[in-house]
């Protein structure tokens, strides 16, 4: 039996992976972004250790749903490279898109000076070849597009200040320029106070389905949904839908109570051929969750408030 508050139903074996699923102790874990290799599907998750610094960690599963995670981290951060200065807080909240018959991961290089999104490659997603930062200082999230668009290739990205959600080309997925806004906070609505990057964009008829986060001031506190977008497939700069509700909101205690209260974020979600999305999202900074939904209920919900994105 399944629980229906949201558009998104909650898997009843949630949390899947939580501190204790850990081969060691750590202080929280982060928000996790999947994909399917052949049979396995393939997660890479943030943990951040006792001393406060984070690394990306690996899990495998045949089914979807229950994972193995790796005694060691597969990212972690430089330790002897010029750019060892931009992790020297470690790596986090990483994107997989997989394209060109190869891996690019989209991670956030964390270091004293300021945050940086880093890229790096892999062709089985155990071996991993670290390819430099990719963006301006203090840009928070990033996803890679999985095919080029228009003869470039196109990202997502949340830079700071501002909270909003930009999309940027590049020809060599290296210096990054001609970038627009996609969408801002929209005033009275649950996303008010800052938008950012989700998952991966998925290609779907009606154009890219992005699952984007927002958060909203309230007097107890902020609170972070899961909402969901759709981009023109040949201009995605260009927003075709915006759901004017979530799909996702914080209800459990998993997911109100942690070193993040009242928040929920997904960067990882898989449409299956049967139409089911599964969502891979982070509940509170404490534990990782799974939650559900068909193509039709998703899409339904973003139509429902088109007008107003």
């Amino acid at each position: 039996m399944r629980i229906r508050r949201d558009i998104v139903h909650r898997w009843e074996g949630n949390p899947f992976l939580s501190l204790e699923s850990l081969h060691e102790s750590s202080n929280n874990m982060y928000t996790a972004t999947v994909t399917k290799l052949d049979d396995e599907y393939i997660l890479l998750a943030t943990i951040e250790n006792l001393e406060g610094k984070t690394a990306i960690y690996r899990a495998v599963g045949s089914d979807g749903y229950h994972f193995t995670m790796d005694p060691a981290p597969v990212l972690f951060p430089y330790a002897f490279d010029c750019y060892a200065k931009y992790e020297e807080m470690g790596v986090s909240a990483p994107r997989i898109t997989a394209m060109d018959n190869k891996f690019y991961i989209i991670y956030l290089s964390r270091g004293l000076h300021g945050n940086v999104l880093s890229l790096a490659e892999s062709e089985d997603l155990i071996k991993f070849k670290k390819l430099g930062p990719i963006s301006e200082p203090d840009t928070t999230d990033g996803a890679l597009f999985p095919s080029k668009i228009n003869g470039k290739y196109a990202r997502l990205e949340s830079p700071l200040p501002g909270g909003r959600l930009w999309l940027s080309y590049s020809h060599d997925l290296k210096s990054w320029g001609e970038s627009n806004v996609v969408i801002s906070p929209r005033s009275g609505f649950w996303d008010s106070h800052r938008v950012g990057c989700g998952t991966t964009p998925i290609l779907i008829k009606q154009g890219w389905l992005i699952f984007y986060f927002g958060i909203k001031q309230t007097s107890g506190g902020p609170i972070t949904r899961m909402g969901t977008l759709i981009l023109d497939k040949k201009y995605p700069e260009k927003v075709v839908t915006r759901s004017n509700v979530p799909i996702l909101s914080p209800r459990e205690k998993y997911e109100r109570i942690g070193d993040h209260n009242n928040y929920v974020f997904s960067s990882g979600a898989i449409l299956n051929k049967s139409g089911e999305i599964i969502m891979y999202y982070g509940a509170a900074d404490n534990c990782l969750c799974i939650g559900t939904a068909h193509i039709d209920e998703i899409l339904n919900s973003c139509y429902e408030g088109e007008k107003d994105f």
